[in-house]
């Protein structure tokens, strides 16, 4: 089995990871999701999220973009991260399950300049 984090605003795939409203997390087995649940986003603190999501099990983190300093801590603990995600975060997993997302390597770098996040 494998478990899948979105970084979502309610149903959708958002675009700034730490500042989402909720994950939506997602079981799969055999390219198949399973389960399905939406847990509301803890808070943003540097480095808090990726041990959060970690503790949960999940193995793959989809998003639109991700600061550099989440994306290490996450390859540190051996989950693959995919970041350039739009649309719907079921979509974005069923694309992920069928081999068909690709990680665009949008990495945030400025956080003030959030709004060129992606871009």
């Amino acid at each position: 089995m494998i478990k899948i984090a979105v970084a979502s605003e309610n149903e959708m795939v958002t675009e700034h990871f730490g500042h989402c409203l909720n994950f939506n997390i997602y079981d799969a087995e055999n390219k198949q999701i399973i389960k399905h649940e939406s847990i509301p986003n803890p808070g943003h603190k540097p480095g808090f999220l990726p041990n959060f999501l970690n503790d949960k099990g999940v193995n793959v983190i989809i998003s639109g973009g991700m600061g550099g300093g989440a994306v290490n801590i996450f390859n540190e603990k051996g989950i693959e991260v995919i970041v350039g995600a739009k649309g719907k975060a079921a979509d974005a997993v069923e694309a992920y399950l069928q081999g068909a997302l690709k990680s665009t390597g949008s990495i945030c770098h400025e956080h003030k300049h959030h709004d060129q996040c992606g871009h």
